[in-house]
């Protein structure tokens, strides 16, 4: 089993249901993980044969936030780990969503959520 694991994917969202909030895009930190196996062959030839694709579904990430409207930090986090579960080569998942500033004092609220088959 292997973890693969996205850092810090910074993008900008509608995010939010506060009047401001939904003319305005704003900064989103989004980090996930996700365990795969990769095949035997895979790691004897050192060719991508039968491995997941993270390029992949990072670009889908990407166009599903920066497309998306999003009033609840947990439907974006939701959405994103629904997103991910879709490759069948994955067998776990964690995303975590930061929206930096949203709180007073706080230097960013985030919210976490995983899933595994």
């Amino acid at each position: 089993m292997a973890r693969i694991k996205v850092k810090d994917l910074l993008l900008r969202t509608y995010i939010g249901f506060n009047p401001d909030e939904l003319v305005n895009k704003q900064d989103v930190i989004i980090n996930f993980e996700i365990e795969t196996e990769i095949s035997k062959k895979a790691m004897e030839a050192d060719e991508p044969v039968d491995i997941l694709d993270y390029k992949t579904i990072t670009k889908r990430v990407i166009k599903l936030v920066q497309e998306g409207r999003f009033k609840l930090l947990e439907v974006l986090t939701q959405k994103i780990l629904d997103l991910i579960m879709e490759d069948e080569k994955v067998k776990w998942a964690r995303v975590e969503v930061d929206k930096p500033h949203a709180l007073r004092f706080a230097k960013s609220v985030s919210l976490s959520m995983e899933s595994s088959r």
